[in-house]
C-alpha cells in the first residue's frame, strides 16, 4: 500500500494557526521546502510499497523530510525526533500545515524506512536535496577539475 500523501489542505483552524503563516518565509529551511520536487521523491519512493494488509504508511514527504534533515545536521534519529516536536520549521519542511507538539510516528518507523527505501533511493533523496539547494543558491555545484 502506497502512503497517503498529505496535500495541503488550504484551510484554517480557528484555534490554530497554519505553520506557513507563522513562520518566516525567507527562512532557509522554509526556502528548500518550496524548492524541493516532493512529487518527484513520492513516485520514486512509492514504488517500494506493496498492497500487503497492515498499518499504512507514513507520507513520503515526511520519512524524505525527516531524512534530508538528519543528514543536513548530521543527527542522531532521538535528537531528529526531539528538534522536530520542539522546530515549526523542520515541521513546515516536512509538510505539516499546524504544528504539532507530539511526533505523529514512532522513532523506530525512521530505521524501517531506510531499510525499505534501500541505498540507491536513499541516494536519490540525496541527490533531489543537493539539486534544490544548488537551485536555491544555497550550494554551489562541484566543479570538475582542481
Amino acid at each position: 500500500m502506497r502512503p497517503r500523501e498529505r496535500r495541503d489542505s488550504g484551510q484554517s483552524d480557528l484555534f490554530r494557526a497554519r505553520l506557513d503563516q507563522i513562520v518566516d518565509g525567507e527562512h532557509a529551511l522554509a526556502k528548500l521546502a518550496r524548492t524541493i520536487d516532493w512529487s518527484f521523491l513520492e513516485e520514486r519512493f512509492g514504488a517500494v510499497y506493496d498492497d500487503d494488509p497492515g498499518r499504512p504508511p507514513l507520507a513520503t514527504r515526511l520519512m524524505a523530510g525527516l531524512s534530508i534533515l538528519k543528514h543536513m545536521h548530521d543527527l542522531s534519529d532521538e535528537v531528529l525526533c526531539e528538534r522536530w516536536v520542539e522546530n515549526p520549521y523542520y515541521q513546515l519542511f516536512c509538510g505539516e500545515e499546524f504544528f504539532r507538539h507530539r511526533l505523529v510516528f514512532d522513532r523506530s518507523s525512521l530505521t524501517r524506512w531506510r531499510q525499505r527505501m534501500g541505498e540507491d533511493r536513499l541516494a536519490a533523496l540525496v541527490q533531489e536535496s543537493l539539486s534544490a539547494a544548488v537551485r536555491l543558491g544555497a550550494a554551489k555545484p562541484a566543479t570538475s577539475g582542481r
